[in-house]
């Protein structure tokens, strides 16, 4: 396939250039652009295949970031060395890109629709998940496939009171908000936000700011289309006959309305539908296509449910649109975790596990951002039980690992730094029951798993999940509308939004907004927003019952660290050669140590960690004029001891300097393998030679007065150094070629000293 000059298409959004190219790449996929900012590359293709696919009652779109590693000129770490199943961050990105772009596909559209974005080069500082939802909006616009897009996106960051549109991944590092967000030219359709506990007019007005930031790339893509883009394709909608819609509507329309309208529990009214369901297949089902008459009786039960909160404010389970379900809350049920929280709300029950781990446990990163290690995890799971069902359990789907990530960017506002709480921490949140926002109680049940764990947090944060029922363009004045907080299953499915919020009494530390219709107003979200702000500090008021602080003390089966901090130059000798050293250390007192590059080590364990971190100081300790050590005498010469004073550093002692009297002979006093108390009197700064006194030690002398009585007796002895002995070996000043007989006094008692052998 010949190469073809591509057509390229640019804007400025944050002031910084967004290029869409088009017509070389990827020539056989139904629409291919290639989105370029910085050095940042992503190549968004979107097919259709060529007839729909039958027997389905839902739109088959799928959404895939691919992660290559070649983009930032790495090679994976795996065994194999290529990439495997696609990391957290990818699956995450994946998610991103599908939420703005699914609300905008034809009703009733069965074709099976392939997204995939690949990334193909990644600088360090443009971020590729908003580049992404950009190409893939693009690679729709001008391919065959019926979208009614365009869409654009962009994250807003907030530094030092200004937003910042698109902000660089070193920018972000100083953002209390990052929040990404996608929309049409007229409403907002995707929210996804961390924040640090900011409020909630700042986190608006980041929306509004976000929206207009977004517009010249709707109208670059409006341009490409008239330029560039196919023919859009016809297709056909399956609709039920009328005659099947009418009697459906007189079998089953009142009764459902009837369920609707007593209030019962999930359980109770699910089995009184299946039950009306089962009636409804079993009198019409050998006239009409079961498929159809499935499909009137879901149209039923959705209008029925959005009429009844419409007119009348009642919800499904009989509240009214701005109560919580009853909460109950509990700590410290699982006696051998280092923390555990389990949140009750409604038929909504999650457990949270809560367990602190060594800096070395914290999980290494092979992605395409910046960071390669994190600290803070956190894992939800959703297991069939929970709804009653059954389903293959094959680990984590793409919903569970969303959920998780969302609980997790909730929490990490209020994690303490790694210098004041050096733990890796990791949380579990186990569904028990699922009746809509389980991940809301997964950030609830976090929060009281962390307690409970004692981890000093800096605040407790809670979480709800907003619901939306509307009757017209919520984008336009006049438009009808009921937020609900705190919504179940049931109007989540039925319902028009998904809006999730979770945060401090302070204020915002997540958001994750999902909506199935084309735009919401900023009216609209003020309303969701101050609604989830009563709602949020209700249940935190519930939570703060069972738990009002964190413990003061860890759990006794969590590990004990502590740290301590020595000169980067000194890192090799506590390693030793061949790690020798760290693994003595390790084995000797039954402790893990880890060190970071900045000379900071963490020392986990038992009662054995204090000993660890007493001998790591010693063997980095730097000797001080005038510091007092207790050392082996490692080597004895004529004119005095060498004592080892801390691993692998001496220092000599002169014969002058071994007693308070006079010493005829060194071994009179000492013996190599002795261990003596002596002070460092002087570090000489060019050769580093020290020397020692004991002397100064027995009469309490400081180095000064020891050096000032060193050089008294050094001269009344005739000398200052070691002189040369007949014999070839050195002489003590004042010697003579043969021993002086001390007789000015008999020599006083030595103080006993501890000896070792």
């Amino acid at each position: 396939m010949p190469y073809h000059q591509p057509y390229v298409f640019q804007t400025v959004v944050g002031g910084k250039t967004i290029a869409f190219e088009t017509g070389d790449l990827a020539r056989l996929a139904g629409g291919a652009v290639t989105a370029m900012q910085g050095e940042s590359v992503v190549l968004a293709t979107a097919t259709a295949s060529k007839t729909p696919l039958l027997g389905t009652d839902f739109f088959p779109l799928s959404v895939d970031f691919e992660e290559r590693l070649y983009a930032a000129g790495r090679i994976p770490g795996s065994f194999y060395r290529r990439e495997g199943r696609p990391s957290t961050e990818a699956i995450l990105t994946s998610r991103l890109i599908d939420r703005p772009l699914r609300p905008l596909f034809p009703k009733g559209f069965r074709h099976e629709v392939q997204i995939i974005c690949t990334a193909l080069s990644a600088d360090d500082e443009n971020p590729l998940d908003i580049l992404a939802i950009n190409a893939a909006s693009a690679a729709l616009m001008i391919s065959d496939i019926p979208w009614d897009g365009p869409i654009g996106a962009v994250r807003v960051g907030y530094i030092d009171g200004r937003f910042i549109i698109n902000p660089t991944f070193a920018e972000m590092e100083q953002s209390l908000l990052d929040l990404r967000l996608g929309g049409t030219a007229d409403g907002i359709l995707m929210v996804e936000a961390g924040a640090n506990q900011v409020p909630e007019d700042i986190v608006l007005e980041a929306m509004r700011v976000g929206h207009e930031a977004l517009q010249p790339l709707i109208a670059l893509q409006h341009e490409m289309r008239a330029a560039v883009g196919k023919p859009k394709r016809e297709f056909t909608i399956h609709v039920p006959l009328p005659e099947t819609v009418e009697a459906v509507n007189a079998m089953v329309r009142e009764p459902i309305q009837h369920i609707i309208a007593a209030g019962m529990d999930k359980e109770s009214r699910n089995a009184a539908l299946d039950t009306l369901r089962a009636d409804l297949i079993a009198q019409l089902g050998e006239r009409f296509e079961v498929g159809d008459l499935n499909a009137v009786f879901d149209d039923l039960l959705k209008e029925a449910v959005r009429r009844r909160i419409l007119d009348t404010g009642e919800r499904p389970d009989g509240r009214d649109p701005k109560t919580i379900r009853p909460i109950s809350c509990a700590v410290g049920i699982l006696p051998r975790t280092h923390g555990s929280g389990l949140f009750t709300r409604g038929d909504t029950q999650v457990l949270t596990i809560a367990t602190l781990g060594t800096p070395s446990d914290a999980q290494t990163l092979d992605t395409l951002l910046p960071e390669d290690t994190k600290r803070y995890l956190h894992h939800y799971n959703f297991p069939p039980f929970s709804t009653g069902e059954t389903w293959p359990n094959r680990g984590p789907r793409r919903r569970e690992i969303g959920h998780g990530a969302l609980a997790e960017r909730a929490l990490v506002p209020v994690i303490p730094d790694q210098s004041v709480f050096p733990y890796t921490l990791r949380l579990v949140s186990e569904v028990l029951t699922s009746n809509g926002s389980t991940s809301m109680a997964s950030v609830c049940g976090s929060t009281l798993a962390l307690m409970d764990a004692g981890v000093p947090i800096t605040a407790p944060v809670a979480g709800i999940a907003m619901g939306l029922i509307s009757e017209g363009d919520v984008t336009q004045p006049g438009s009808r509308y009921v937020v609900l907080s705190d919504i179940q299953g049931m109007e989540d499915h039925l319902g028009d939004m998904d809006f999730k919020v979770a945060g401090t009494a302070t204020g915002i530390t997540a958001l994750q907004m999902d909506i199935k219709i084309k735009g919401l107003s900023y009216d609209l979200l003020r309303d969701a927003l101050a609604q989830a702000r009563v709602g949020r500090l209700f249940i935190l008021e519930k939570m703060l019952e069972a738990i009002p602080t964190s413990r003061p003390s860890l759990s006794k089966y969590a590990p004990r660290i502590l740290t301590t901090q020595i000169d980067t130059e000194k890192i090799g000798k506590v390693i030793g050669p061949g790690g020798k050293n760290v693994r003595r250390l390790q084995s000797d007192y039954n402790v893990k140590i880890d060190i970071e590059e900045d000379g900071t080590i963490y020392v986990s364990g038992g009662a054995e960690a204090e000993k660890a971190l007493e001998e790591i100081h010693m063997m980095t300790a730097t000797a001080k004029v005038g510091g007092i050590y207790t050392g082996k005498v490692v080597r004895i010469e004529p004119y005095g001891a060498f004592v080892e004073i801390l691993p692998g550093v001496d220092g000599m002692v002169h014969i002058s300097q071994l007693a308070d009297y006079r010493v005829s002979k060194v071994e009179d006093v000492v013996r190599v393998g002795d261990e003596i108390m002596v002070m460092v009197i002087d570090i000489d700064q060019e050769s580093g030679k020290i020397r020692l006194s004991r002397l100064a030690v027995l009469e309490g002398l400081t180095p000064e007065e020891a050096l000032e009585r060193d050089r008294r007796t050094r001269e009344r002895r005739g000398g200052g150094g070691e002189r040369p002995r007949s014999d070839g070996r050195s002489a003590r000043p004042g010697e003579r070629g043969e021993r002086t007989e001390r007789t000015e006094r008999s020599p006083r008692p030595v103080r006993p000293e501890r000896k070792s052998h």
